[in-house]
């Protein structure tokens, strides 16, 4: 008999949070981005929760209208590889962009913190949407990657970093103390890629972990983004709000992986929520309108602002239809600027709306611990998800979920007890992908 499908959980350690003015909260701490001993209470909180991964996010570019966490925050491969000697079962996932870094650096980057955490590295793939992070590299804004172009450098990129992290077979490292072998050359391999964005000979100067490989998350939602993520991605954050729109994603996804040749079940779909408790709904939609009303008008235009390339909305009439802005914003955030000015349009809405319903939105996972468990079962069993990433709307979000919700989805076999295993990938059920030298070795030898 099968292994009943259980829930995937991941946790967004987002610091002061991504509300603009959550930092204000009187619960909040306020240097929460850069506080250790903050960040190992999350994650050992997960892992107590039985969580599959945390996940550090990232950006390149800031200005003064920035939210407060992105202003002052750890870098996410240095804080979590700090995060894997304090841990021991659960993932850890950080952000790293393939425009503005350089393949052969992140691949080592990326193994070592794999080999640090024994299996345990998780590479959420972006592509930078910011025009802005040119100017932090030596270029100037003309010269970032338009939309396509990104996605065309990170296919080359995920190319040259999987051949990477092949460079040796599992069984290259003899150490053999006796005969003074230490490597099988015929098991150490250069990659010699030659490409239209990179050249990089290899080998990497490190091996292959438990797990073979880190896990390959990546988030887009445009066309090219879903393209990407059919061919690469062993898991997917997506960011729907209806149950409906989750799975058409997840159809839609699923369906390109598939014409790809690959198995579709071997992809994790996780919508991210961000979702507030109460001990009744009544409690947790005051908690809601606490965080909302932390945000002014002014904040939620800055907010807004950053999905445009840091647009200045306070040109505009706040009541009046939201500015027809052209293809402003198609550049960065490409599918979450289409969205906006969709909403816009269909629904009539005037700027003040746009910005405060991006700025603020209510979770669509809000209620009592047992609503909120009662809807996660329900995108779930709907095939709209295979898990889901938890972000702290509030400053004690991620400790309510794990004391309050994880133990219902436990009761109902919806989510483990203990770990099945000590590496990410087999805790989210993924294969341990096959070196690809060692498989050409073998069907050679099968003739």
């Amino acid at each position: 008999m099968g292994t009943k499908r259980q829930i995937k959980l991941g946790a967004i350690l987002h610091g002061v949070g991504g509300n603009i003015s959550g930092w204000r909260h009187p619960d909040a701490i306020t240097d929460a981005s850069v506080n250790f001993e903050l960040y190992k209470k999350w994650t050992q909180k997960a892992e107590e929760g039985k969580f599959d991964f945390i996940f550090i996010a990232d950006g390149l570019y800031i200005t003064e209208k920035s939210i407060p966490h992105f202003l002052n925050r750890f870098e996410p491969i240095t804080i979590l590889s700090a995060l894997a000697a304090v841990s021991s079962k659960i993932g850890l996932v950080g952000t790293l962009s393939t425009s503005y870094s350089e393949p052969f650096t992140v691949a080592r980057q990326f193994a070592s913190m794999d080999m640090i955490s024994h299996g345990r590295a998780g590479w959420n793939v972006v592509t930078s949407p910011l025009e802005g992070s040119a100017l932090n590299y030596g270029k100037v804004e003309q010269q970032h990657p338009s939309h396509p172009e990104r996605y065309r450098i990170a296919n080359e990129y995920l190319g040259v970093t999987t051949g990477l992290w092949d460079s040796w077979e599992d069984d290259a490292f003899v150490r053999d103390k006796e005969s003074g072998i230490f490597f099988d050359p015929s098991k150490m391999h250069t990659l010699n890629h030659k490409g239209e964005y990179f050249s990089v000979k290899g080998p990497l100067n490190i091996a292959r972990s438990k797990q073979g490989q880190p896990v390959i998350f990546q988030a887009g939602a445009s066309e090219s983004g879903r393209n990407f993520a059919a061919k690469w991605a062993n898991a997917i954050f997506t960011g729907q709000e209806t149950l409906d729109e989750a799975k058409l994603y997840y159809d839609d996804v699923k369906g390109r992986a598939k014409a790809l040749g690959r198995n579709p079940d071997e992809i994790v779909i996780m919508p991210g929520i961000g979702p507030i408790l109460g001990r009744t709904q009544e409690e947790a939609e005051r908690k809601y309108e606490e965080i909302a009303n932390l945000v002014s008008i002014d904040k939620a235009l800055d907010f807004l602002g950053r999905f445009y390339e840091h647009h200045d909305f306070s040109q505009y009439p706040l009541d009046e239809p939201f500015p027809d802005l052209g293809s402003l914003g198609r550049n960065s955030f490409q599918s979450a600027t289409d969205r906006m000015k969709a909403w816009a349009k269909e629904e009539g809405l005037t700027l003040r709306q746009v910005a405060l319903r991006v700025a603020t939105p209510k979770p669509t996972f809000l209620g009592t611990p047992e609503t909120v468990a009662e809807k996660l079962e329900a995108w779930f069993e709907a095939g709209a998800a295979d898990g889901f990433i938890v972000g702290a709307a509030t400053p004690r979000g991620l400790e309510e979920f794990v004391d309050h919700v994880v133990p219902i989805l436990q009761q109902r076999r919806l989510f483990r007890e203990e770990y099945e295993a000590d590496t990410l990938r087999g805790n989210l059920g993924l294969p341990i992908p096959e070196n690809r030298y060692t498989k050409h070795r073998q069907v050679v030898a099968q003739g």
